[in-house]
Order: C-alpha cells, then structure tokens, then sequence
C-alpha cells in the first residue's frame, strides 16, 4: 500500500509521485493531528537548523553598524563640531591667502611694470653706447679728432709764422696773450672738469643712498613678512599638532571600541562553542547512562533470575520439609495448596518475563531511533559539505571565468595604447616637421629683417657721419679723414667690401680686437643627415612598418 503524508486542510500528496486523483482516499479526521504555530516554527527551525541566538546577535550587530553609519553622515554636516571648525578655518584661511595672492600679484604686476621701464631705459642706453662702440662709429670718432689734431696743428703753424714775422715786443704780447688764453683754458677745462666729477660723485652717492633705502625698506619688509608667516605658521602647527591629539584620541578610542567588539564577538564565540561542546558532553553522557543503565539492568535481571530460583527452591524445600512432618492425613490438602502455590509462582514468573521483553523491546526502540537521528544529521552534514564544495566549485569557475575577461580587457587595452603610441609617434613627427619648415620660414624672414635693419643702420650711419663732416667743413677744418672713415664698412675676418653694418664680437681685454666669425654648412649637412623630408621615409627608417 502507497504511503502518503496528509496535512490539516485534507490534501495529500503521493510520494510514489501518482498523479491520479481518483486514487486519492479522504483523510481519516479522527487520526488528523493539528499543530499549534508555535510547535510547527519549532520543527522547522529544528528541521532547517536554525540557530534563532545567532540570528539575534547578527541583527543586532547590523541594526549597531547602520546606527554607526547614521550618526557619522549626522555628525559629518555640523559646524560646531572639531571637524567642521577645522573645514571653517581652513576655508577662511583659503579666502585670505587668495585675496594677499591676488596683493601680491598686484604688487608683483606693478613691480614687473617699473622693472620693464629701467629695462627698456637701460637697453636704449645700451644699444646707444653699443652703438657708439661699433667700428665704423669709433673711425668715425676717430677721424674727427684726427681732424681737430689737423686743425691744432694749422693754427700752430700760423702762430710759429706770426711769432717769426712780429717784433719782439708784439711776440711778447702775443705770447702773453695767448697763454693767458690758454691758462684761462685750462683753467676752465679743470673747473669743468671738477664740476664733472663733483656732479659724477653727487650722483653716485645719491644713487647709493637710494639703494641702500630701498634695500633697507625691502629688508625690513621682508623681515615683517617672515615674522609674519612665522606666526602663522606657528599657528598653523599649534591648530595641525591639536587636530593630531584629536585624531590620535579618537583612533584610540575607535580601536578600543574595535577592540571590545571583538571581544564581545570571540566570548560570544567561545560561549556558543562552550554551549556546543556542553551539548557534545551531554550527549556522551546519555549514550553512557543509556549503556550503563542497560548493563545494570541486564546484570539485575540475572540477579533476579537467580534469586526468584533460589526462593523457589528453598520454598520448595520448606514445602517438602512440611509434608514430611505434617501428618499424613493433610497430605492431599497440602500437596492442593503446593499444587496452587507452584502454578502462582509460575504465573508470576511469566509476567515478570514478559515485563524483561517489553522493557527490552523499549529499550532497542529507543537505541534504534538514537542511531536513525545520528545517520539523519551525517546524512544532513554531507549534504551540506556537499554544497559548500559545489559552491566553492562554481566560485573558482566565476573567478576563472573574470580572470579570462580581465586578461581579455588588458589585451585590449594594450592594443589600444599601442595604437594611440603608433598615432603620437606619427603626429609628433610630423610636427615636427612643420617645426623645421617654421624655423626655416623665420630664419628667411630674419635674414630679410636682418638685411633690412642693416640697411636702416647703414643709412642711420651715414646721416650721422654727414652731419658730422658738415659741422667739420663749417668749421673749416679737414674733413678728407671724416669722408675716409664714412665709406662703406669691412667685414670682420674678410676683406671684401658689403653693404651695411655687420654685428662685431670683440675680446674681453683693454685691446677691443674684433673677433673673427667663420660661417659653415656644417650644421645643416649634420640636420640634412639626420632629418628625412619624408615622413613616410623616415617612418621605415625608424621601424614603423605596420599599417
């Protein structure tokens, strides 16, 4: 006959799997049994092996860790706390520092401005006295002293004629004349002199007081601004020193709180172990009376065995004794009684045995269902290590499975990269080829500048040197040196003749000597050498051969 298992509500269901209702008989309600809710949770906790304490203590720890959260996103908004005066200070001291950035870089800007001006002052009386230092500017000066010798020289001459034409007394008041002139001359010149150099001296110790001034102020105003930032920096420590104490404070407070979590955790821990191995103890310590109380008993029930024989013999022999010395016309009445006396002991004797099986027949009941229970939860462990190595499986197949996508991803990555590699190699080449096609465009266009500039000095030059020669020839002097020192300049190290005024390097000493400059082609053989035209060319040259 099939067997099935029938609820409350009627139904039954087949575990043969027969689908047929028809087969299906009516549920005997006189031996239907109703659970109570509270027993039914109990044998599904027992039958799914739910621990309800562990549960508990697991809510509670996580109800614990969202409150924690809760109050850190809580606490992380308020401005009166150490964390939020420490972001209001240091945005107050963000503000500060921009608004003496933005002083500085005014000051700096306003600086930068009257630095230029004395640069471009200083470049001007550089290019000017540069300018004044260039070969043909010195010939020219040159020749023009050479001219005032020249005319020294005449008027010396005229003087030794009308020195030799005149009397002795007009030579003499000549030669009176003409060095008081000349005393009143070079009188003046030392007077002029002197004033030069008084003025020269006044100038320079007014430039030097200035100096000292200014950096005396710039000094003292460094000094402050140092003083200044070592107080605040000071500060700043003092506050990052405080803000360390607090942080070191609240980390040791957070571990301790860290730490008796864990302590709370490893007792509870050790407790459920402790409850674990005290159930293990029980256990033992059933299966251990069980066998102790089944030896006791199989060894009181030889003991009774024995002296339920040793009664019964002795009382036979009391019986035996009795008929002996009893009379022997209560014979009969005594051997009825011994008759009813032994069929009593043997009815006692059979329940007494019967009583042994069914005790017995318990017994073996109780060690069998013992044994079904401990072959369910072996059965139910190796279902459950069976699941764990099936999940612990399929977790190294996913891992497998996101190691491979990764490797996938990487070689794709690397793909890409050496792609983007391959296309800033290109651009980068050909920049800079435009780069030399732009410094070969600027170094024409300076040659054309340059050749323009030249011709602007050469014309400069030449109105400088005509004004010269006409301030010459007004005063009657030779200006034959002037025309000579005027005429077209001489490179140096060459002596062919160019229009314009080339640039000079002279040597570092008293001498001035122009330095020679040798022009070659050697560097742009050596770039002509090392730079390809061709981009293409120069990408096969280089090893670039993918497509």
């Amino acid at each position: 006959m099939a067997s099935s298992v029938q609820c409350s509500r009627g139904r039954g269901f087949n575990t043969n799997g027969s689908a047929e209702e028809a087969n299906i008989q009516p549920p005997d309600l006189k031996k239907v049994l109703v659970l109570r809710r509270a027993d039914w949770l109990r044998i599904t906790d027992e039958t799914n092996e739910v621990d309800k304490e562990r549960e508990r203590l697991r809510e509670a720890a996580k109800q614990r860790e969202e409150l924690h959260l809760y109050s850190k996103e809580m606490v992380k908004k308020w401005s009166h706390t150490i964390a939020g005066q420490r972001k209001k200070r240091l945005e107050a001291n963000k503000v500060r520092e921009q608004i003496e950035e933005e002083k500085r870089k005014q000051i700096d800007l306003e600086e930068a401005n009257y630095r230029e001006q004395k640069r471009k002052e200083a470049v001007k009386k550089a290019e000017m006295q540069l300018y004044y230092q260039t070969d043909r500017v010195k010939g020219l000066h040159s020749a023009l002293l050479l001219t005032e010798v020249l005319k020294e020289r005449e008027a010396q001459i005229d003087l030794k004629q009308q020195k030799k034409s005149a009397t002795k007394n007009v030579e003499k008041e000549i030669l009176e004349k003409i060095k008081t002139r000349e005393d009143e001359a070079m009188k003046q010149e030392e007077e002029k002199t002197l004033q030069k150099r008084r003025e020269r001296r006044i100038f320079a110790e007014d430039l030097k007081n200035q100096i000292k001034d200014n950096e005396l102020t710039r000094e003292q105003q460094e000094l402050k601004e140092k003083q200044k930032d070592r107080e605040e920096i000071q500060r700043l420590y003092e506050l990052h020193q405080s803000e360390q104490r607090t942080a070191a404070e609240q980390q040791v407070m957070h571990k301790r709180n860290i730490k008796q979590f864990c302590m709370e955790h490893l007792k509870q821990k050790e407790h459920l172990r402790k409850i674990e191995a005290q159930k293990q103890r029980v256990e033992e310590e059933q299966r251990k009376l069980f066998l102790s109380t089944k030896q006791k008993m199989t060894k009181l029930r030889k003991e009774k065995d024995k002296e339920i024989i040793r009664e019964a013999q002795e009382r036979r022999e009391r019986i035996l004794n009795k008929l002996v010395v009893t009379q022997q016309q209560q014979t009969l009445n005594e051997e009825k009684r011994t008759a009813k006396a032994v069929v009593e002991l043997d009815e006692r004797q059979t329940l007494l045995h019967q009583e042994q099986e069914q005790k017995k027949a318990a017994m073996m009941k109780a060690i069998t269902d013992h044994r079904e229970i401990k072959r369910k939860e072996k059965e139910m462990r190796g279902k459950i290590s069976e699941q764990k190595t099936l999940e612990e499986t399929m977790s190294k197949i996913e891992a497998d499975r996101i190691f491979a996508k990764m490797k996938e991803q990487e070689a794709k990555k690397k793909r890409e990269e050496n792609e983007k590699l391959k296309q800033f190699i290109i651009a980068q080449m050909a920049e800079k080829q435009a780069r030399d096609q732009h410094a070969m465009t600027e170094d024409r266009k300076y040659g054309e500048k340059n050749a323009q500039l030249i011709a602007e000095e050469e014309k400069s030059f030449q109105e400088y040197s005509q004004q010269v020669i006409d301030t010459a020839a007004e005063k009657k002097k030779n200006v034959f040196p002037l025309y000579k020192a005027a005429r077209r300049g001489i490179k140096p190290g060459d002596s062919s003749t160019f229009s314009g005024i080339q640039p000079t390097y002279l040597v570092q000493d008293e001498t001035g000597t122009p330095m020679l400059r040798y022009v070659t082609r050697t560097t742009e053989n050596i770039k002509k050498l090392h730079e390809a035209a061709d981009i293409n060319e120069a990408k096969r040259r280089l090893g670039f051969t993918w497509s």
